[in-house]
């Protein structure tokens, strides 16, 4: 069982790729909103949501979610995590907000009288799909 990412998912989850979370409902229905996402070095994944995301609601509940990051150039080529929210802390500053702004955009996020709040994201598994379907794994 890997103890990390291989490079080669590393380098696809390091870039600025659209992307599509999945939460589940108190219902324990599923639900996917498009997403910005940044790898960290420490391995995890960090999200950003305003205060009053109903998500927010959610992983409070039941932390378990789903990222897919897709190749900008040819969806079809994605690399999907499993795992869990072990980190929500208020984005007090924006700090985390204006990493994956820049990340995505070049610019910090433009909106400031918002509250924000940091998730990070423990992967527990991954698998791709495309040219990557040869990706497949435990972190462990």
């Amino acid at each position: 069982m890997p103890r990390e990412l291989p490079d080669d998912v590393r380098a696809f989850l390091a870039q600025p790729n659209p992307a599509v979370i999945a939460t589940v409902r108190p219902d324990v229905s599923p639900v996917t909103v498009a997403t910005w996402y940044l790898l960290e070095e420490d391995g995890r994944i960090l999200v950003n949501m305003d205060e009053d995301r109903k998500r927010l609601d959610y992983l409070r509940l039941n932390p378990r979610v789903s990222l897919t990051a897709l190749d900008k150039t040819d969806w079809y080529t994605h690399i999907s995590v499993q795992g869990s929210i072990v980190e929500l802390v208020d984005d007090t500053d924006l700090t985390d907000i204006d990493r994956l702004s820049s990340h995505y955009t070049g610019q910090p996020y433009p909106t400031r009288d918002r509250g924000r709040v940091s998730a990070r994201i423990q992967i527990e598994r991954y698998h791709g799909w495309g040219a990557k379907k040869d990706v497949d794994g435990t972190i462990g």
